[in-house]
């Protein structure tokens, strides 16, 4: 069984320095080889996992398991992770020149045995698993990392007594990138304080005056404020304007061909789409401001209406979050209870963590409301990431249009219930007419 554990709100702490994250990274990355990925292996039925990768050319799975000082892979560096019948401690090597870190032992001395490919074949018959796991996966990108030429020559190598033994690590590989561990759950809510804090700050006064500033002043200052911070963005942001005017929503607008250089004013409703990355995890979130009119000291009575329904779309669709049910029905029931209720729905949630598209179900896209093919089929599991990212379809009357309320949330699902790490969007933000 996978270890189940809950979260707790926190306080932002103080962005740790390079020196702490890197300590602190290699703590987690040691828990998840102790706590998350024997209950992993086991659950797949995998005897061996061997993830390897030449220098700048790494699989995105090896990266994740490299020491926080390791920028890339050196050389050409093969990790063996094994897993005993008699032991929940996994056996974790390193057939290459050099240790990779404190985890994988160096296993190979070159001088004793010139060719690091029967280094690995001696490793492996010494160990006799009956499967073999390598990341090969025709649907799954994040699984797919060991290169072509990499698969043949270890297919070479193998005696066929073994070659036969070798098989898609696709759900292994999933399973690794996409549990989170209790010590990485102590500190995602802080990353996702992070990033509404830096929103909140770009969707003031501080920053926007009306009339003068761009939607593209902001994208940079968020861009400038996040390296400032010494963090980095894994998607550069976007904001943009939905107004009184006769342009209509466009899907494909909205999703890729965001104007950029767009002066905001009064009466606008902005949306922001921003990620950061910290600690080797990511955050990705969309919020809405408005920008009052003189006079005014809130946002009219039909968009406050329609930031409502798209909160209530958000609590819908976290409520079919089931153990072992897909994406695909999640978001089949999800649209579903949403129509029934007068909701016009667009879903399109993904698994969140060591990447922003994370691996995981897919719960929709934006251009495939029915349903996505194999990565919706994938089911959901515990101690899992996401970002619930939908919109809602309101009209406003005042402005004679249809607009959409486009929300994106970072929560944990623990297997029973689903948590925001730091919340969520009621309410807009606001920014006066006029700079105070």
């Amino acid at each position: 069984m996978l270890a189940v554990f809950s979260i707790c709100t926190v306080s932002a702490a103080p962005i740790l320095s390079m020196q702490e994250r890197s300590e602190l990274i290699d703590r987690i990355t040691k828990q998840r080889f102790e706590q998350v990925l024997p209950d992993i292996m086991k659950r797949e039925n995998i005897d061996m996992w061997i993830v390897m990768s030449r220098e700048y050319n790494e699989d995105p799975v090896l990266k994740t398991m490299l020491p926080s000082t390791w920028l890339s892979a050196r050389r050409h560096t093969m990790l063996v992770i094994y897993r005993p019948q008699d032991s929940r401690a996994l056996e974790t090597l390193a057939v290459a020149r050099y240790a990779v870190g404190d985890i994988f032992e160096k296993a190979w001395d070159k001088e004793a045995q010139p060719d690091q490919w029967q280094a690995l074949v001696e490793i492996i018959k010494q160990r006799n698993p009956k499967r073999i796991a390598v990341n090969t996966s025709e649907e799954f990108a994040l699984a797919d990392g060991m290169s072509s030429t990499e698969y043949a020559n270890l297919m070479t190598a193998l005696p066929d007594t073994f070659a036969s033994r070798v098989v898609t690590g696709e759900k292994l590989a999933i399973g690794w990138l996409e549990t989170r561990s209790e010590l990485e759950m102590q500190h995602y809510p802080i990353l996702t304080q992070i990033g509404h804090d830096l929103i909140a700050k770009a969707f003031s006064n501080d920053v926007i005056t009306p009339n003068i500033t761009t939607t593209d002043d902001v994208v940079w200052w968020l861009r400038d404020q996040t390296l400032e911070l010494g963090l980095t963005n894994w998607f550069h942001p976007t904001v943009s304007i939905q107004r009184a005017d006769d342009e209509k929503f466009d899907q494909i607008k909205a999703f890729s061909k965001r104007p950029g250089e767009n002066v905001i004013r009064p009466g606008d409703l902005l949306h922001v789409d921003f990620g950061i990355t910290y600690l080797r995890l990511n955050t990705d979130q969309q919020q809405h401001a408005y920008v009052l009119k003189e006079g005014e000291t809130d946002a009219p009575e039909d968009l406050k209406r329609a930031l409502a329904t798209a909160n209530r779309l958000q609590d819908i669709l976290t409520s079919n979050f089931k153990l072992g049910r897909t994406g695909n029905a999640i978001l089949k029931v999800s649209r579903e209870q949403a129509i029934e209720e007068g909701i016009t729905p667009s879903i399109y949630t993904h698994p969140l963590g060591l990447h922003g598209h994370a691996a995981g179900p897919t719960i929709g896209m934006w251009d495939a409301q029915e349903g996505v093919p194999v990565q919706g089929d994938y089911p959901m599991y515990g101690q899992t990431v996401y970002s619930i990212e939908l919109n809602a379809a309101s009209v406003v009357n005042a402005w004679n249009k249809e607009i959409r309320i486009m929300l994106e949330e970072d929560a944990f699902f623990d297997g029973r219930e689903v948590v925001y790490l730091d919340g969520r969007q009621k309410a807009f933000h606001l920014i006066s007419a006029s700079k105070q």
